[in-house]
């Protein structure tokens, strides 16, 4: 999916919160103009600006909606798609052409470059839209796409995780990760304890239902130095989590980078040239890159 908001700005970011969590409320932002559906996005956030290596988390529906995001580009990144309900069809400029479903993964490594668009008929749809910035080491790696139709399950009391991206407790995605992270969906039903790595810092989302100590909305953020956390109630949980990223990124549109003139290289690049490739099948232009701002883009750490 894209980042499709007009006049898209620099995210600055605070110090985080305490060590007993953090809640990070989201905003609302339309997807594909005023009319198209809306997303609730709470990463990046202004006081904090990645969680491990993810970096964007855009939580959508339940509603009746149609998904039509044209072609863009990403690069630096990888885009990890997870839905709840509904089914989207992904086409890249790789040739690749993949509806997703419930429990099912789609993930797209941009690496140097690549060009996609999203779409789905009038209906249900309920789903997140997620990011994971690569590492320096790998993000000029070739541009990518996997579909993971079967993904392995963790078990315990009062829990079930599907673990789509990284590793559980032990329980591995076969779907190609780049830094130590998590991407889990979690089922609980009763008292659940859910173990985590201590090395990682975590975000916990509500999908559905009701599971305490979160609410709808915002993405409940965990520090390092935690073995597990307690959830109770009937629900859907989305985990997110990752060693603290320690590289200074740029964000900015669709493209992560590492200074103003890399971005800006992009742009243009997506405007004038043809290194994202070209996506074949989609009924409609590529969405023109908005105006770069008037000052410099300064890289910036997962905190200020």
């Amino acid at each position: 999916m894209s980042n499709l908001e007009a006049d898209p700005g620099e995210i600055l970011c605070g110090p985080g919160g305490g060590g007993d969590g953090e809640v990070l409320e989201g905003r609302a932002v339309p997807l594909g103009g005023p009319r198209a559906m809306r997303v609730t996005r709470t990463l990046p956030h202004v006081r904090r600006r990645m969680i491990g290596a993810w970096c964007f988390v855009d939580a959508y529906g339940p509603e009746q909606a149609e998904m039509r995001v044209a072609p863009h580009p990403h690069t630096g990144l990888q885009t990890v798609s997870w839905l709840v309900a509904g089914e989207v069809l992904h086409r890249d400029s790789l040739g690749s052409l993949q509806v997703i479903r419930p429990g099912s993964l789609n993930l797209m490594t941009a690496g140097r470059g690549i060009s996609h668009s999203e779409e789905s008929r009038l209906g249900l749809l309920h789903g997140v839209q997620l990011w994971v910035a690569l590492p320096e080491e790998h993000r000029q790696t070739e541009p990518a796409f996997e579909h993971h139709a079967t993904l392995p399950v963790l078990s315990g009391p009062g829990f079930t995780a599907t673990v789509f991206l990284g590793a559980l407790c032990g329980v591995r995605s076969p779907a190609t990760a780049f830094s130590p992270l998590v991407g889990a969906e979690v089922v609980v039903e009763g008292e659940a304890r859910l173990p985590l790595d201590p090395a990682h810092e975590h975000g916990l989302l509500l999908l559905g239902g009701e599971v305490a100590p979160l609410r709808p909305g915002p993405l409940f953020y965990l520090p390092p130095g935690r073995e597990e956390t307690r959830l109770s109630g009937s629900g859907r949980v989305l985990l997110v989590g990752g060693e603290p990223f320690a590289e200074e990124i740029v964000m900015w549109w669709n493209f992560v980078g590492r200074d103003h003139d890399e971005i800006a290289a992009f742009r243009k690049e997506w405007m004038e040239g043809d290194g994202f490739g070209v996506v074949r099948g989609y009924d409609g232009a590529p969405l023109p890159a908005p105006a770069l701002p008037g000052t410099r883009l300064k890289p910036r750490g997962r905190l200020r």
